[in-house]
């Protein structure tokens, strides 16, 4: 990434959020962001005649968070939210880049809270799931996975949170919390992350597909509820998905789960439970597909006191795309053991233990099914500024 772009968007960002508010003060811009880097030692089967690398520097998590936010005369809190993401090969020219991987703007108050523009939805953020105890990443959704595959890409899916419109303009509502409870609504006319021509200037063709996502007209329900109950932080929530398959596609995406957490004298049990139909998420992006989808589920236990966490995390994945041979039996286990210490001042050490197991489809003739493990243990360095 060059230093000279990273500079230039940053500062012309920041003028523009800085701009008049409807305020007596303009809105309060902070720029902020963070790094997360481990090295790894690493045992991994071999996936037919490939071999693995044996030691691994990961460099993830490389954001730059810039935010504006202020109360206004009549006492609602307005602010933009922008999340700049840089590439991971900054030594190349030719993949070098920074964009904004979020973007939107909120406006709260006693009515709740609206947002609009690029950003995940209800059913992502009032999700509870298996705690993150070492620096910077988790079994559930992780920076830093260590695992030998086939495809180049986790074999299953390896998270519990709805990834259908992640990061794709929408329109959120947040109720305010009742009682402990509070409900999310999100609406996303189109899941594909369309460029500035469309999301501002021109219509975009209804049922024209621009990247690998083909659904649109996605709608988010989510429920949970936060509370204590003699001394115990309870935390419980669940949540449903649907889409529209675009073009004709025969398939009705969809998506729904629940998590929970639960807080007692420094320690935290959580897990969460996943399931997809007509939905194939790979590379990163959902796309509708008939009878594809995913069960996942993870549990994890950690303990905070002081600067020092550990804990111990599971997640078991299982691809449920009953009618594709080539996809049928594909699974994943993983396991994280470690924990972290904070220096202070957004810096923690941290010790990341991994077991990962990823069983490969039905393949050759007859159909057989090939398993390898991938062991790994790493120092991890998480820098938030």
């Amino acid at each position: 990434m060059k230093k000279t772009l990273l500079g230039t968007t940053a500062l012309v960002t920041a003028g523009l959020l800085a701009g008049p508010a409807l305020a007596s003060d303009p809105l309060k811009v902070t720029v902020g962001g963070n790094v997360v880097t481990g090295f790894y030692f690493v045992d991994a089967d071999n996936v037919g005649g490939t071999s693995f690398q044996d030691t691994k520097v990961a460099v993830v998590a490389r954001n730059i968070d810039i935010k504006a936010e202020g109360t206004l005369d009549n006492g609602l809190v307005a602010g933009v939210d922008a999340k700049l993401q840089l590439s991971n090969d900054w030594n190349s020219t030719n993949e070098s880049w920074a964009s904004f991987r979020q973007l939107f703007a909120y406006l709260e108050g006693g009515f709740g809270k609206f947002e609009i523009g690029g950003t995940d939805g209800a059913a992502y953020k009032m999700h509870y799931t298996s705690p993150w105890f070492v620096p910077g990443n988790g079994v559930d959704s992780p920076n830093i996975y260590n695992a030998s595959s086939y495809s180049g890409s986790p074999e299953v899916r390896l998270s519990t949170f709805s990834l259908m419109a992640t990061d794709s303009n929408k329109i959120s509502y947040f109720t305010p919390r009742l009682a402990g409870f509070q409900l999310g609504l999100s609406y996303t006319p189109d899941a594909q992350n369309h460029g500035p021509s469309e999301n501002g200037l021109v219509l975009a063709p209804k049922d024209y597909i621009m990247s690998n996502n083909n659904i649109n007209q996605v709608f988010e329900i989510a429920l949970n509820y936060a509370g204590t109950f003699g001394g115990v932080d309870v935390g419980v929530d669940g949540f449903y998905t649907g889409g529209n398959a675009m073009n004709n596609i025969n398939a009705d995406p969809e998506e729904y789960g629940f998590g929970a957490n639960l807080g007692y004298a420094g320690f935290t049990l959580g897990g969460a439970y996943y399931e997809s139909n007509d939905l194939d998420y790979a590379n990163g992006v959902s796309s509708a597909d008939k009878d594809y989808g995913a069960q996942v589920w993870t549990l994890g236990l950690k303990y905070a006191t002081g600067p020092w966490t550990v804990g111990v995390a599971y997640l078991d994945s299982q691809d449920d795309s009953s009618n594709h041979a080539w996809r049928v039996g594909r699974e994943s286990q993983t396991v994280q053991l470690g924990g972290g210490y904070n220096l202070g001042s957004g810096v923690d050490v941290g010790l990341d233990l991994q077991w990962a197991q990823n069983t490969r489809g039905d393949i050759g003739s007859p159909a057989r099914r090939e398993t390898y493990d991938t062991k790994s243990a790493g120092l991890v360095l998480a820098i938030a500024f």
